[in-house]
């Protein structure tokens, strides 16, 4: 898989509010902040271009809300901010995809040229699906990371009631079959990321 030069890493919603197991439930994948951690730093290695992307909540009593510890990137992020060699780009948002935020990140991204995206973050068949469906409408190459995210079991309509695992599942088929973009390992990102 070839990654691009200029390919930009979006990170979503990589913050410490989604550890509150007693609000969100049990979730999926523990290695995703490892992963997470290997695609920053390779991309900071290389020099290519990262979005930070932070959910605002406006929802009461969510632990994502401004002002509160759980809106704040997990320390992964934190630690790694403003410590590469490309540029970078913060964009906060009250909804799902990252291109409903502020600043605007299809200007943004257009701007320096960038055609492909690499997504990670949480939660995989939230704000990670929406951002990547949105992405692929507006004709950027989505390359979608699948074990550098995680999400959470749900509870639907009729009282139906899907694992986390069911719905990354069911997430990673409606991408890649759907052609919104490439559902991937990190490994391969990486062997696609490598520095020249």
């Amino acid at each position: 898989m070839e990654i691009q030069e200029n390919a930009a890493l979006l990170l979503i919603d990589v913050q410490k509010g989604f550890e509150d197991e007693e609000f969100w439930g049990r979730r999926d994948n523990p290695a995703a902040e490892e992963n997470i951690t290997a695609l920053l730093d390779r991309w900071q290695e290389t020099g290519r271009p990262v979005v930070y992307i932070r959910h605002d909540s406006v929802v009461a009593g969510s632990p994502l809300r401004p002002g509160q510890p759980g809106n704040d990137f997990k320390e992964l992020i934190e630690e790694r901010r403003g410590k590469g060699t490309g540029p970078e780009l913060l964009v906060t948002k009250t909804v799902n995809s990252g291109f409903y935020g502020e600043p605007d990140l299809d200007t943004w991204l257009r701007g320096a040229g960038i055609g492909q995206l690499v997504l990670a973050g949480i939660q995989t068949n939230m704000c990670n699906e929406t951002t990547a469906r949105m992405g692929g409408n507006l004709g950027y190459d989505v390359v979608y990371a699948l074990d550098a995210m995680h999400t959470f079991d749900l509870t639907g309509p009729f009282g139906w009631t899907a694992t986390a695992e069911e719905l990354t599942r069911a997430t990673a088929v409606s991408l890649h079959g759907g052609q919104f973009a490439r559902v991937v390992t990190t490994a391969e990102v990486l062997a696609g990321a490598a520095a020249s």
